[in-house]
């Protein structure tokens, strides 16, 4: 009696997947994922090389033999001011802020600029977000012009699916696998029940083809690949008490410190939002100043306080055992303080940034007793990612597939982390939207 109340009929998944339409949609997914994913490549590097050009080579040009240390003030005070206009006065506010998380649909064409620029000029001059939310909102958008741009009356659940595609497609290679990339959207989505794979399907095909694209511009261009890639570390052998004991420390930290991150960014936000420009371009100047105070104190590059953390996270886990226990707490103080001004009024991502502060927090507990630093790497990104993205599957994924043969034995433990500090942190922060 359904009918007779008004409802609509449930739908069926199985005659979905045998519609002709549905094998056309598939179609035009796999068409749309290449061209998607050539952009989100360019973008990338675009990104990289402004990043490189901006603090590296343009000191040059401008007659210093090394980078200032004081560099990174005007660059990041500038940005700040180029993200504030353009939050202010072109369509779409830039995009959304990493606070409000990534599944916003797709943004139309006078918003795309907008997206674009704050995108770059927030990456470029190195505030601490990563690419993934630009890119998602990149390959939504382009995707779902396309299929308007074929056909105009394109039905609304149609469009959506062609989005979600456009944005596995931008996303696949950036996590360093396309399915990395495909959880993350799917859970950020909250996708479920019998629709799943139909929804899913496109999105898979679109990733696994742009996953493909990358490779491919990456033999053809000659440049460096723009995915995350961590080194081979030592082997993980098998957890033991005293590393559960740890992972259950790990996760209760991991609570509170992004329980923070989150708790000054969202109180910093509405402050910005009524004095967008001025108060943008100060919390460049603060970011800035946090670098600075790192480099000033630990001798240390201040490269590892500025940016996402994408290039910067492989050599850390590379040399970590190098690094004193001061410099990696003064490192997790500082990019942390940095990644939540960065999050209250910059244009980007929050997945890079929480997987740094999450490992450097790990090979700091290293140099303590009964936590190999493998151990407290993959707890610690894993806790932290979880604390800022509210997405406790992806966090697992994140912290597991990334450490290649060590993933399997390490996995436990990433679980026990995970679970502690998605748990814990909802009780610090109470009832508020997730960042995924």
């Amino acid at each position: 009696m359904a009918d007779e109340a008004g409802a609509a009929p449930p739908v069926d998944a199985t005659e979905q997947l045998r519609s002709p339409a549905y094998a056309r949609l598939l179609v035009f997914a796999a068409v749309i994922g290449a061209p998607v994913s050539a952009v989100a490549y360019y973008f990338l590097q675009l990104a990289e090389a402004l990043y490189h050009w901006v603090h590296l080579e343009l000191p040059h040009v401008l007659g210093f033999a090394t980078t200032p240390l004081w560099w990174p003030l005007p660059v990041l005070g500038l940005a700040g001011v180029l993200v504030g206009l353009t939050i202010r006065h072109l369509p779409g506010r830039g995009g959304h802020s990493a606070l409000d998380g990534f599944a916003h649909g797709a943004p139309t064409l006078v918003e795309l600029p907008g997206i674009l620029l704050t995108a770059l000029a927030s990456l470029g001059a190195g505030a601490v977000l990563g690419p993934e939310a630009p890119l998602v909102a990149l390959g939504a958008g382009l995707a779902v012009l396309a299929v308007r741009f074929a056909r105009r009356d394109v039905p609304a659940p149609a469009a959506a699916v062609v989005a979600a595609a456009g944005s596995f497609a931008a996303i696949s290679a950036i996590l360093g696998s396309p399915l990395l990339g495909a959880f993350l959207l799917m859970e950020a989505a909250v996708l479920g029940g019998p629709m799943l794979g139909v929804v899913l399907l496109p999105g898979l095909l679109a990733a696994g083809i742009g996953s493909l694209i990358f490779i491919g511009l990456n033999r053809l261009t000659g440049l460096e690949p723009v995915a995350l890639a961590l080194p081979h570390l030592p082997p993980f052998e098998r957890p033991d008490v005293a590393q559960f004991a740890w992972a259950l420390v790990i996760g209760a930290i991991a609570a509170v410190l992004g329980s923070g991150i989150r708790w000054i960014a969202s109180r910093l936000q509405p402050h910005v939002e009524r004095r967008t420009v001025l108060l943008t371009a100060a919390a460049g100047l603060a970011v800035a100043g946090l670098t600075i105070a790192y480099a000033v104190v630990t001798a240390r590059d201040p490269g590892d306080v500025l940016g996402s953390g994408q290039e910067t996270l492989g050599p850390l886990l590379q040399h970590g055992a190098g690094y004193p226990l001061g410099a990696l707490l003064m490192l997790v103080v500082c990019k942390g303080l940095a990644y939540s001004l960065s999050l209250s009024c910059f244009r980007g991502g929050p997945v890079f940034p929480a997987m740094f502060v999450g490992a450097a927090g790990g090979i700091a507990l290293s140099h303590l007793p009964g936590l190999p630093m493998v151990a407290g790497v993959a707890m610690g990104m894993g806790a932290m990612c979880v604390v800022m993205l509210k997405l406790p599957l992806t966090s697992v994924l994140l912290a597991t597939l990334l450490m290649f043969e060590n993933g399997v034995t390490v996995m436990p433990l990433v679980i026990v982390a995970v679970v502690v500090a998605h748990v814990m942190s909802a009780r610090l922060t109470g009832p508020e939207a997730a960042i995924g």
